[in-house]
């Protein structure tokens, strides 16, 4: 049997059987991966820190025909992101991306921006960059590379353009945005600033956050609408938001 291999972040384990673990990958080729890494809970075992959550990785690992899960043999650390969890607001937003990960990325997948876009983000925390911003950085890019960010610019019924002066009302089952006129609901409100802020995300890199131009008003403002539409389209609420919310 051919042994393969993947850079890959861990995103969590859980136990398996009596010495083994279940590991959770984002990997750079294969999108999530799970595998069984046998003898990993042992003390001494071969794999030693490398499973830790948030470690970036060279994960070696063989697969079987019909299987879900792939055997990992081994794992080399890349980079470790552990220290970054002894922040509490850090380790909640960490937990609600991977949350989302785990439900938007599709497994094994061959597309690879998911992969870059939390190595960065993990990289852009452990800088101190704002967790707030970079978390609805995060929401953005999950829902465009979903195909699922509506047009906020535009009402989508009259094509009016939203301004500061045009208020917009967020329809997620609609798939978009409407102006004061069309509204079917005026339940939530969409800012300009909005539209700014999802046309600046595309153009940088999450560690541009340090210095985003949207004031710490703005960015409160934007997660409610984010993640009205995160939640539509997964028919619940994330599990862990209401500790990133807290």
């Amino acid at each position: 049997m051919p042994r393969d291999q993947a850079e890959a972040i861990v995103l969590r384990t859980f136990p398996l059987a009596d010495q083994d673990k279940i590991v959770v990958l984002l990997t750079s080729e294969r999108g999530v991966l799970r595998g069984a890494a046998k003898g990993a809970r042992k003390f001494g075992n071969r794999f030693g820190s490398t499973l830790e959550p948030l470690s970036h990785v060279t994960v070696f690992f063989y697969e079987k025909e019909r299987n879900d899960l792939v055997t990992i043999s081994g794992c080399d650390l890349l980079e470790s992101f552990f220290d970054i969890s002894s922040d509490p607001a850090a380790n909640f937003a960490l937990s609600y991306m991977t949350e989302l990960i785990e439900e938007f990325v599709p497994v094994r997948s061959r597309e690879n921006l998911a992969f870059r876009l939390f190595l960065s983000i993990l990289q852009a925390v452990r800088d101190r960059v704002d967790v707030r911003t970079l978390t609805r950085y995060f929401e953005t890019w999950i829902l465009r590379l979903n195909g699922i960010m509506p047009d906020i610019r535009r009402c989508r019924h009259c094509r009016t353009t939203i301004t500061e002066s045009v208020p917009a009302w967020l329809s997620p089952r609609r798939d978009g945005v409407f102006c004061d006129a069309c509204a079917p609901s005026r339940k939530e409100e969409i800012r300009e600033s909005l539209g700014r802020f999802l046309s600046w995300v595309q153009t940088n890199p999450p560690a541009a956050c340090a210095s985003a131009p949207f004031s710490a008003e703005d960015i409160r403002s934007f997660e409610k609408a984010l993640q009205e539409m995160i939640i539509f389209h997964l028919e619940r609420e994330p599990k862990s938001r209401r500790f990133v919310k807290a």
